[in-house]
């Protein structure tokens, strides 16, 4: 019956193919929302209660951004669903007007595994808040996202950490697809917003591809790599990957998740993957981390204090047109204002490498860009900036 309801209403979301690499996976598309139009790939920020911590959503749509997330768990416990809604979903609360995708609140399984007990109803959690025991069901996290009206809800999946292993792999991997088709039964929104599988089975082939198989039968607007990016070898992280890319359907978007680095931006791009999330430029930036092309930039450290360069001299971000690395090193002993600031070049740093990625295989397609210079964008570029 859940297969005939996502068979029977259109998908309020479209894909067109751009240009593809003949080389690589890679490829750049238009990805069409209730919101606007996105080209992937895409690098999407994350906001897990409605705000990017030290930008504002007018920055945040200067810098380029077209679709960013909100986190359901977060958001489902304060300031709670029936708020938001009544603000317009979390659109109108945030007064963002391009594109969100909510997380279901799976990843808070691993994050916050200690307040966390799973069973085939769903997961049942201690509030980090007040500490009163909560159910997330499948078709809770459903109707939290519906009332969050977000472009691209998740399905609740089981999630384990990518090194994992054993029965417990398996077992998540066949509770995530029983998930599926519970979050897709409870969808009250098919016609506004889309659903996105996510395909599980940890660093496990046969797992994997048995998750593949299984859910692509359903036809849902869109399909997530998830239990990946959790510290597991980049070797195995990437065979999972192509894996992956490898049975998923061309016409529908690929998002992997909680992926950021920029080693793994590139190579993921030339693996087939579209869309990518990750709190690493934000996070990173409270710290005094710019992130740069060759790696990053600690502004805190002392040979900075005297630098009037800007973080990076080819940047064309607000924060490097406007201030050298010497005035963030003063600002970080005094002043918060530091941290905004980093933060907005990071965010454009990762939105521009995106962009970047786009526009070149576009450049691959109609202008017929030799072989080998593909492969140096995506390899060996990959591995400068990793430093290994």
């Amino acid at each position: 019956m859940s297969l005939k309801k996502t068979l029977s209403v259109a998908s309020p979301l479209t894909l067109r193919i751009v240009a593809e690499c003949p080389v690589t996976k890679a490829r750049a598309c238009e990805l069409v929302l209730p919101h606007g139009a996105v080209n992937t790939p895409v690098f999407m920020p994350v906001g897990t209660q409605g705000t990017m911590k030290g930008i504002t959503v007018d920055q945040l749509d200067a810098l380029g951004c077209r679709i960013c997330l909100g986190n359901t768990y977060h958001l489902g416990m304060r300031p709670g669903p029936d708020l938001i809604e009544k603000a317009r979903g979390l659109h109108g609360f945030m007064n963002w007007k391009r594109n969100l995708l909510t997380d279901s609140g799976g990843f808070q399984m691993v994050s916050l595994v200690e307040l966390s007990e799973v069973t085939e109803e769903g997961v049942k959690f201690k509030s980090p808040y007040d500490g009163k025991e909560i159910l997330l069901s499948p078709e809770k996290s459903i109707s939290i996202q519906n009332s969050l009206g977000s472009d691209i809800m998740m399905q609740l999946d089981d999630v384990v950490s990518s090194t994992v292993t054993g029965p417990r792999v398996e077992e998540a991997m066949h509770r995530s697809i029983r998930w599926l088709d519970r979050c897709i039964a409870a969808n009250k929104n098919p016609d506004k917003q889309n659903l996105f599988a996510i395909i599980q089975g940890g660093l496990n082939a046969e797992l994997r591809k048995a998750c593949l198989d299984e859910m692509t039968r359903r036809d849902v607007p869109g399909f997530a790599i998830g239990g990946l990016s959790g510290g597991e070898e980049k070797d195995d992280f990437w065979r999972m990957v192509t894996l992956s890319t490898d049975h998923l359907p061309r016409e529908k978007p690929r998002y992997l998740m909680g992926v950021g680095y920029a080693v793994d931006l590139v190579v993921c791009v030339a693996l087939g993957c579209d869309m990518f999330d990750c709190v690493f430029p934000t996070r990173t930036a409270r710290f005094g981390s710019a992130l740069v092309p060759w790696g990053s930039l600690q502004v805190k450290q002392k040979q900075y204090a005297k630098d009037l360069q800007p973080i990076d001299p080819d940047c064309q971000c607000p924060t490097c047109k406007r201030h050298s690395r010497a005035y963030l090193h003063a600002l970080f002993k005094s002043d918060t204002a530091a941290m905004h600031h980093i933060t907005i070049h990071n965010i454009s740093y990762q939105v521009s490498m995106t962009l970047l990625h786009f526009e070149f295989i576009v450049e691959i397609m109609y202008f017929k860009i030799l072989p080998c210079l593909i492969i140096d964008f995506f390899f060996h570029n990959c591995v400068k900036q990793a430093k290994l």
